[in-house]
């Protein structure tokens, strides 16, 4: 059994900053990508950003220079560091992180329940 948390959404004044942190536990064998996504009303869930085992990172040309995402190996922890936010950054933000199980050594896609990200004055 796997659990992905996600914490730190909220709601932010434009130009205001958020960090989004997601912290994967349970019968893990090891974590290979981790990343966030994000689904605004009507739209389909896109990458946000991702960072892969060695820390080479991507990310969404809308965010550049915005969001910096990184990864915390020893806690099993990844976190988006988001500035300068703008209200078409409101959607629900998802981690999403690709590992193998005690059980299972194929790798897979896991996803958080989503934490909600809302940009407004």
């Amino acid at each position: 059994q796997v659990q992905l948390v996600e914490s730190g959404g909220g709601l932010v004044q434009p130009g205001g900053s958020l960090r989004l942190s997601c912290v994967a536990s349970g019968s893990i064998f090891m974590i290979y990508a981790m990343g966030w996504y994000r689904q605004a009303p009507g739209k389909q869930r896109e990458l946000v950003a991702a960072v892969t085992t060695g820390g080479m990172t991507t990310y969404a040309d809308s965010v550049k220079g915005r969001f910096t995402i990184s990864r915390d190996n020893a806690k099993n922890t990844v976190s988006l560091q988001m500035n300068s936010l703008k209200p078409e950054d409101t959607a629900v933000f998802y981690c999403k992180t690709t590992m193998s199980l005690t059980y299972d050594l194929s790798r897979r896609d896991y996803w958080g329940q989503g934490t909600q990200v809302t940009v407004s004055s």
